[in-house]
């Protein structure tokens, strides 16, 4: 009896330590994104302390809402157990619709882009149907994104349409306009993924679709809006991007594919569970855009090593939450 006495507080304080420490571990998980934007920004400011300031987050931040805008197609894929190798490919189809047909025949360029998120969605809807492997289908849709942009601009050229370039010239006071079209993107898509009863029903397609099934909600139908929805921010990624380039390319957005992915799960996102963070995939875009560019020229590394570099920062990262993950588990 004694002793039964005695074990009886040891094991109830050894729960509640490791309630404690699994506590601590989700909340370094969850601030893990901005503890890597911060780090990233400490750096910058260590090497050069003249960009922490209104022109330079201005001229650093000058093509990052592309890609967060990537990125946020990319997970509403992801939140789908679904993967999508074809945002950077379609990034720059939808630029050469943009600098060519929507800027000298509006019209058809609005046809061409609401067309291809019709395609994003049938798309979905394929891969539901058919049971197929969204990575093949979606690589295979690269290549055809990425010749219908060779065949609509062979070469580097296309205009921007005036107003969409008027749109990324303007500046806001005190707050630079990538940071606020960051914020209000974040705040967006996190009111509608995570606050909506809808939204809950779209995270359950990848979370429980069986539950979600029992429960008489349509697995094809949230296949389909979760790639509809990706197409329409690759859509507005696209246009971004022209807006601010002003001129276009068939192969501007390749590298887009990567760096979306890389900016959900260093956002705190999971391959599968539709576990995603839509103010983390914010954030993770924005570290990858300044890591991209940014910090590594004030490190002087050369062009040639900058992508590795960002895959050895991308790496670090990941392995600080698997680190964090375990001590969760």
């Amino acid at each position: 009896m004694q002793t039964e006495i005695t074990v009886a507080p040891l094991r109830e304080g050894a729960r509640k330590a490791a309630l404690g420490a699994t506590a601590s571990a989700r909340l370094v998980r969850a601030w893990l994104p901005a503890l890597s934007l911060g780090l990233v920004l400490v750096a910058i400011a260590y090497l050069n302390p003249r960009a922490i300031s209104y022109f330079g987050f201005s001229l650093m931040l000058n093509l990052a809402i592309p890609i967060v805008l990537a990125t946020i197609a990319q997970m509403f894929v992801i939140t789908g157990n679904e993967l999508d190798l074809s945002i950077g490919p379609f990034v720059g189809f939808v630029g050469c619709v943009t600098a060519t047909w929507l800027n000298d025949a509006p019209w058809l360029g609005v046809a061409a882009l609401v067309g291809a998120i019709g395609v994003y969605a049938a798309l979905g809807a394929l891969i539901y149907l058919r049971n197929l492997p969204s990575i093949v289908v979606t690589l295979g849709m690269s290549f055809v994104w990425q010749g219908l942009a060779i065949l609509m601009l062979p070469k580097p050229g296309g205009k921007a349409p005036d107003w969409l370039v008027g749109i990324a010239g303007f500046t806001p006071p005190l707050v630079p306009l990538p940071i606020v079209a960051a914020v209000a993107i974040a705040a967006i898509v996190h009111f509608g993924l995570m606050r909506t009863s809808y939204g809950a029903i779209l995270r359950g397609s990848g979370g429980n679709p069986t539950a979600l099934a029992r429960a008489g909600w349509s697995l094809l139908k949230t296949k389909v809006v979760l790639f509809a929805l990706a197409g329409l921010f690759g859509v507005l990624s696209g246009m971004t991007l022209i807006s601010i380039t002003t001129s276009a390319d068939a192969n501007i957005g390749n590298g887009y594919t990567l760096l979306a992915i890389a900016g959900v799960i260093l956002g705190g996102g999971e391959f599968v569970g539709g576990w995603v963070s839509p103010i983390g995939a914010v954030v993770g875009a924005l570290t990858m855009a300044l890591a991209a560019s940014p910090l590594l020229t004030f490190m002087h590394i050369p062009p040639d090593w900058q992508v590795a570099a960002n895959g050895a920062i991308l790496i670090i990262v990941l392995a600080a939450r698997a680190l964090v993950s375990r001590r969760e588990d």
